[in-house]
């Protein structure tokens, strides 16, 4: 089977993505994986260092780019519709799935057009302006939260979960990391979040007396370490700051509360290592979603919301210390957490899109392919 994953530009659509991916590649030795997006997205770097080809297109959004923008940006639309049609048969896919952002849908609806097997995944709790109009044509639509399912047809739904990147998955499977002290691991995602470091440094005189008994390892990216890592050692703590987390999997199995953002894969990560957290959404999300997915946390009480307009550094500090000083808290958190954990989100998709494929093409492993065509998947991580 041949997957094409259509679309990203932040890593809450491209990771997705490439979870997907890798369990494709692993069911059987002929199935590979192509990407689809734009030379601007995350993509663009991520991908080929996942392993996966890519392929790109010339296309921006439309949504919040005021009358003049979005005129501008539609007339690059025919452009992008050749681009993916002239993609679509080079490469001969057997299913598209699109995760959202502009670049998924002239892809998926030339795929469409052609009679190609497609579907959307959605990752947060308000679908996105392109998975929602996407969702008229496609096949299935796989979502991760309950609220998202009122955006799609109920015979499309497929509410399996966000997939997971395979190195996080081990958080599933291995026990936690020994330590004596309380860890705090802090991070704004890939990019790191500017008003939540700011936020961090001013709580730290509120926590000083904990300085003995804490450990917080803070991810920063490259803009703020270095103010970040002055403002930990004016107030005396020990700093583990970096401007990017490379294993985020033992970060995770090491620490007893993190304090993030409340995007879809992050909330993912969390719920699949049986996390408790401080959930602070960005304000700036698009429809304010980032707010709509850490309501699931908290309602299901493995989170504390607090919105960035009430975010103080006393109030993060007493939320931590509250949080850190029981024990029995935290794990009732965690347990929270873990139930709503879907560590077979990849799996489950991957069924379904077989599923599709078999129905259109009457083999679970798509087209016959030209006789000595290789498979393009990532090299094997034991060669």
């Amino acid at each position: 089977m041949r997957m094409m994953v259509a679309g990203g530009g932040t890593g809450g659509h491209v990771f997705p993505g490439i979870a997907l991916a890798e369990e494709v590649v692993t069911r059987h030795p002929a199935n590979d994986v192509v990407f689809v997006g734009t030379a601007r997205g995350l993509e663009a770097s991520v991908v080929p260092a996942a392993g996966f080809p890519i392929e790109l297109i010339e296309v921006k959004g439309l949504k919040g780019k005021g009358i003049a923008g979005a005129l501008l940006n539609l007339l690059l639309l025919p452009r992008a519709f050749l681009q993916s049609w002239r993609i679509l048969r080079r490469w001969r896919p057997d299913v598209v799935v699109g995760v959202g952002g502009y670049a998924s849908g002239p892809v998926v609806l030339t795929a469409w057009a052609m009679r190609i097997p497609t579907a959307v995944q959605e990752q947060n709790a308000i679908a996105g302006l392109t998975n929602r109009l996407l969702g008229r044509v496609v096949k299935a639509a796989f979502t991760a939260f309950p609220e998202a399912a009122r955006h799609f047809a109920a015979r499309k739904v497929y509410q399996l979960g966000n997939p997971i990147r395979r190195r996080l998955m081990e958080n599933y499977m291995r026990p936690e990391s020994a330590h004596g002290q309380p860890r705090l691991l802090v991070f704004g995602g890939s990019q790191g979040a500017h008003a939540l470091n700011m936020r961090v440094i001013e709580a730290l005189p509120h926590l000083a007396d904990l300085r003995e008994r804490i450990q917080i390892t803070h991810q920063t990216g490259a803009r703020d370490r270095e103010y970040v890592e002055k403002g930990y050692r004016a107030c005396g703590f020990t700093p583990d700051v970096r401007e990017f987390i490379d294993d985020m999997s033992a970060a995770y199995a090491g620490c007893d509360l993190v304090v993030c953002r409340a995007g879809a894969t992050t909330l993912a990560e969390l719920t699949v290592c049986k996390k408790p957290s401080i959930l602070v959404p960005f304000p700036a999300a698009a429809d304010n979603h980032q707010v709509k997915n850490a309501r699931s946390l908290v309602d299901a009480g493995a989170a504390v919301m607090i919105e960035e307009r009430d975010l103080t550094g006393e109030v993060l500090a007493r939320e931590i210390r509250e949080i850190l000083d029981a024990p029995e808290r935290r794990e009732r958190m965690a347990r929270a957490a873990g139930r709503l954990g879907s560590p077979q989100a990849a799996k489950e998709i991957a069924d379904v899109c077989m599923e599709l494929v078999r129905r259109r093409w009457g083999s679970p492993f798509g087209q016959a392919r030209e006789p000595g065509q290789k498979p393009a998947r990532p090299p094997d991580p034991a060669s």
